[in-house]
């Protein structure tokens, strides 16, 4: 008699559960790191603004190092909304923020720029007679960035504060792939940050702005 042939039965491919690891997950880590980040960053910014008369350098270079971190997480959340809607399988299984999360998002994304950017052209390259103009959006722009984000911060902090360490900590790094990626942009985020801060710098009417301090504060 022929013997039958025994069929070993073949291991069940992992690649939709990698796939799912590696890409939500990632997105996920990247996301809450660069917020970790934007608010170490955003708690000295916090700082200067108390003092910003003594402190009026630190608050310009701070401010624009401010732009590549908010960048990065600009790119890694629209990076999830678009993977979501456009029907990835591991995204639509993770599901998409808590709604009123996901509506606060483009707005801190567009004030964060909108603050940082009038900062920007306020101390340098913009023309004087824009100066007022950019002064009253600058300071606008801060007080409903500031009600949004905090708003944005309390929805998102036990999800940033459990996950931002985990691609540093050896018990948790390996469970991700991309770790070494990841960290790889945080730091670029930051060098990119900090050499628009060194070009604006030298360019930063520092005379126009501290005329300005009295109306700023008030």
């Amino acid at each position: 008699m022929a013997q039958s042939k025994q069929v070993e039965p073949q291991a069940s491919r992992p690649s939709h559960r990698r796939s799912a690891v590696r890409n939500p997950e990632g997105n996920t880590r990247l996301t809450a790191m660069t917020g970790a980040l934007l608010f170490v960053i955003l708690a000295v910014e916090g700082v200067t603004i108390l003092q910003v008369g003594s402190l009026f350098t630190a608050h310009v270079f701070i401010g624009t190092v401010l732009l590549g971190p908010v960048a990065l997480k600009t790119v890694s959340t629209t990076w999830r909304f678009v993977r979501y809607y456009s029907g990835d399988p591991a995204y639509v299984e993770k599901g998409p923020p808590q709604i009123i999360l996901r509506l606060l998002g483009p707005l801190v994304v567009l004030l964060s720029f909108v603050v940082i950017v009038s900062g920007i052209l306020l101390v340098g390259i913009a023309p004087e007679s824009w100066h007022d103009r950019l002064l009253f959006v600058h300071k606008a722009s801060f007080v409903l960035w500031l009600g949004v984000t905090a708003i944005h911060v309390l929805g998102h902090l036990f999800e940033t504060a459990t996950v931002a360490p985990e691609d540093w900590k050896p018990s948790t790094r390996k469970a991700v792939k991309g770790a070494s990626l990841r960290q790889a942009l945080l730091l670029v985020s930051i060098v990119v940050g900090v050499g628009v801060a060194l070009v604006v710098m030298p360019h930063a009417r520092m005379n126009f702005f501290h005329e300005a301090l009295p109306s700023f504060g008030q």
